[in-house]
């Protein structure tokens, strides 16, 4: 006969073993393999470095229009905001003084020249009677002087009549450039003078059109350190241009000339710059950013922005794929953005991997599946 006990552990054995049994059936969860990541392969490149400086369109010409004689204004014969050509006519003065001037002044010429012929033949007579001594010396010398002075008085009054011929022009008031005229200050009807202080009009040229920019005297200074030590290579200096709503002036400029003193006040370095003009686009006094190349750095390291991290400390990282597949982090100095792209000058070579997607899923040391990802240019 079987005791209590012994039943109960009669009972318990068989579903321990079928427990057993059916524990040892049941299957593992399949192992997770490495985690894809996107890489960029780094490759050692000329970068050119660039500055984006504040600038303000200037006119490469501009002229103040205004009167070189007295008088009132007849007509205006231009129109307000359009293109003028040099020597075309914008006002009329009243000429009837100036003409009435010129008449006189070629009427005194007449008269010097018909006096001055009267005094040559005289003087001659007298040359010859000097000669046989029929005239005394002195009167001789006296008639000669005469006739000088005659002489004199043609070339004077000859120079009295091309002033007045130049003042009866004047009284035409021409362009002296080419380019767009502004608003008129003075109507028909209003009395001018050569000495007034404001213009009757503008004109200034737009094609061609400069721009001025700024940039600080220390920046400068750096980069001929740089070019002299060979650290970097002299850049074009074809620049571009954006306005001031944020969108890239299509035409291509070239620096003109850097002003050689520095500004006391600001410590900086004016620099001026030519651009096309063609459409009128580009006003005198708007406020624009020019992208001016710097210098070329040979075989530099451009890595992608989303590719560069900071760490708590501040400090640049970058996550990179070892040739073992592992996750390193290094800590990188970038110097500035070229494009979407760090420069980087310490902590990553040409050939590095560097991880651009899918670095919040990895830290230093996993083994990863390194996936190409292209690099924008």
């Amino acid at each position: 006969m079987f005791s209590p006990s012994s039943r109960l552990s009669l009972r318990v054995a068989p579903l321990a073993f079928c427990i057993l049994i059916a524990g040892c059936g049941e299957k593992k969860p399949p192992q997770k393999g490495p985690v894809e990541v996107g890489v960029v392969t780094l490759t050692a490149q000329n970068a050119t470095v660039s500055s984006e400086l504040p600038g303000r369109t200037v006119s490469t010409m501009m002229s103040e229009v205004r009167p070189q004689v007295a008088g009132l204004i007849q007509k205006r014969l231009f129109t307000e905001g359009s293109m003028v050509t040099a020597g075309q006519p914008l006002y009329q003065i009243d000429a009837r003084l100036y003409r009435a001037s010129r008449d006189e002044a070629e009427a005194t010429l007449a008269s010097a020249q018909a006096t001055a012929v009267a005094a040559q033949a005289k003087a001659q007579r007298y040359r010859t009677l000097g000669d046989t001594e029929a005239v005394s010396a002195q009167d001789r010398d006296d008639v000669i002087a005469t006739a000088r002075q005659a002489q004199a008085s043609v070339m004077q009054a000859r120079a009295s009549l091309q002033t007045t011929n130049v003042n009866l022009e004047f009284t035409l008031v021409r362009a002296p450039i080419s380019g767009r005229i502004g608003r008129t200050l003075f109507t028909p009807g209003a009395l001018v003078t050569a000495s007034q202080t404001d213009p009757l009009t503008t004109i200034q040229q737009l094609d061609p059109i400069y721009v001025d920019v700024t940039q600080s005297s220390s920046q400068i200074l750096a980069l001929r350190r740089s070019l002299a030590a060979g650290k970097t290579l002299a850049a074009s200096a074809t620049i571009r241009l954006k306005l001031d709503d944020g969108t890239d002036y299509p035409q291509e400029g070239r620096i003109e000339f850097a002003e050689p003193i520095v500004d006391v006040n600001s410590g900086t370095v004016t620099l001026r710059a030519r651009f096309p003009n063609p459409d009128g686009l580009l006003m005198p006094g708007m406020f624009v950013r020019v992208v001016a190349p710097q210098s070329v750095v040979p075989g530099a390291i451009l890595a992608p922005q989303q590719g560069i991290n900071r760490d708590a400390k501040g400090n640049a990282t970058a996550l990179v794929v070892t040739k073992a597949n592992k996750v390193e982090r290094r800590i990188v100095t970038t110097t500035q953005a070229v494009g979407d792209k760090w420069l980087v000058t310490a902590g990553l070579k040409n050939g590095d991997r560097l991880i651009v997607e899918g670095t919040d899923k990895v830290k230093p040391d996993d083994t990863v599946k390194p996936v190409a990802v292209a690099a924008s240019k």
